[in-house]
Parts: structure tokens; C-alpha cells; sequence
């Protein structure tokens, strides 16, 4: 499980409470009664997640709705382990031939190198393999940004449906503006609806959006390192230069040296 994404859902959560609560001493009826409003739930998360249901397809909603547990996933993707296995791949290839990779296909687990690997032992042309590759890669990053602009649409029509509700609260204040005594609660359940809309952006749709972007970009940097290591491996380049092209991939800090990994041969 990912802790950080946890970590922060609890404690965002955490600290609006405790800021409530500070605000009341500590009095949970009064956080009941001022921040807690049934109506403007309905108006705020209900006009939200309709709005949304509204610019997807049915089967696009209930994905969206269940990218959530994404979030919670640990990342298990190392592009350093990876290039390691790349450069592995090579001085097999160099000693043994192309086709001794199948051998190493066959006990791969990651199916986007695997699908690679058997493209090259085939005799495919270099081009027709980047080619394929890459095609499968935009279908995947497809696929996560369309997970993600879910969390983008919700986020934006969170905001937008809290002052919907605080619209409607006001109207109903004004409309009972004989009633002075009455003015000041109506107004702070017209602001709830707003407060709603804020949470449901700020703290769930947001976060959620940028933590499913960071995993697409990373996994996207990996396919990558994937398809250059591969195409490296059938032009039959020395795996020294291999490891050193793949390693541009890499922050300076990740970037360790690692001869044997190359196999030092010329």
C-alpha cells in the first residue's frame, strides 16, 4: 500500500477537523448543527457527481469511481532495476544471438517488454517494432488520462455546485429577510454548500488527479526506457552504450555506475 497517499488523505481530513473543532471548543453538537447540513450535501456532492455522470458514459463513471483505489497501490516501478534488466537482455544477445531472448521472454512478468522481446526474436523491423510499441504506448497513456480527467471533471464541478447551493441558500435568506434573527444561521448554511464544494476539490479530486499523473508519467518514462533498451538490443549496439543511453532516463542522482550490469565488453 502507498502510505503517503493515505497519510494524506487522513490528515487533510485530520486537520479540517481540528480546525473546526478548535473553533467551537471542542463542542460536537455545535459541529453538528453548524457544519454538518443534509440539504446542502444533497445540492453540493449529489449536483457534482451528476454534472459528472453527465460528461461520461456509464461505463466511464463507474472506471472513474474506481480509480480511487489506484491511489493506494505502492508504486513498483523502478526504471533503475529496469535498465539493469535491459542491459542484462543485451549481453545475453551479444554472447548468444536474438534469439536466445525468448528463453528470457518466457519468465518475464512485465507484458509490455515481453510483447517487445518476441517482436525482435520474430526478425520484425526495427521500425515496424517502435512502431508498435509506441502505438500500444499512446493506447495505455490514453487510458490513465482518462481516469484522470474523471478526478479533473469532478474537481471543477465541485467548486461550481457549492455556489450553485450557496445561491440557493441566499435566495431562501432574502426571501426571509423579516426574520433578522434568522439571517445570520442562513447565511452560514448557504456558505456550507461552498465549503462542501471546496473539500470535495481540494481535498479528494486534486490530489487524486496530480498522485495519477505522477504514476502515468513514470510508467510512461519506463515503456520508454523499454522500447529505446530493446531497439538498442536488435541494432545490436555494445551494452556499455546501451546502459549509458538508457541512463540519460535517469536524475544525475540515480545515475550509478554499473560495469558489470554492461558486461564490459567491446
Amino acid at each position: 500500500m502507498d502510505i503517503a497517499s493515505l497519510l494524506g488523505l487522513i490528515l487533510g481530513l485530520a486537520m479540517l477537523v481540528f480546525g473546526i473543532l478548535d473553533a467551537v471548543d471542542y463542542n460536537f453538537a455545535v459541529v453538528a448543527k453548524e457544519y454538518l447540513d443534509f440539504p446542502s450535501a444533497i445540492i453540493t456532492f449529489g449536483g457534482a457527481f451528476s454534472a459528472t455522470l453527465l460528461s461520461h458514459s456509464l461505463a466511464d463513471f463507474v472506471g472513474g469511481l474506481k480509480s480511487f483505489t489506484l491511489i493506494f497501490k505502492a508504486p513498483t516501478i523502478n526504471t533503475g532495476e529496469m535498465i539493469q534488466k535491459i542491459i542484462d537482455l543485451s549481453n545475453v544477445a551479444r554472447k548468444e544471438g536474438l534469439l536466445s531472448l525468448e528463453e528470457a521472454a518466457s519468465d518475464m512478468e512485465e507484458p509490455f517488454l515481453k510483447k517487445g522481446i518476441l517482436l525482435i526474436v520474430d526478425g520484425t523491423d526495427p521500425d515496424l517494432v517502435r512502431a508498435i510499441m509506441e502505438t500500444e504506448l499512446v493506447s495505455i497513456e490514453g487510458r490513465h488520462k482518462a481516469r484522470i480527467g474523471f478526478w479533473d471533471k469532478l474537481g471543477a464541478m465541485g467548486p461550481a455546485w457549492g455556489m450553485i447551493g450557496t445561491l440557493v441558500g441566499l435566495v431562501n435568506m432574502l426571501y426571509n429577510m423579516s426574520d433578522m434573527d434568522a439571517l445570520g444561521p442562513s447565511m452560514a448554511v448557504a456558505l456550507i454548500t461552498t465549503l462542501y464544494g471546496s473539500l470535495l476539490a481540494n481535498w479528494l479530486c486534486i490530489p487524486i488527479s496530480n498522485k495519477l499523473s505522477a504514476d502515468n508519467a513514470s510508467e510512461m518514462m519506463l515503456k520508454e526506457v523499454m522500447i529505446e533498451g530493446l531497439l538498442s538490443i536488435q541494432a545490436g549496439e555494445n551494452p556499455r552504450v546501451i546502459e549509458e543511453k538508457l541512463k540519460s532516463f535517469l536524475a544525475p542522482a540515480d545515475r550509478t555506475s554499473s560495469e558489470e550490469s554492461a558486461g564490459g565488453e567491446e
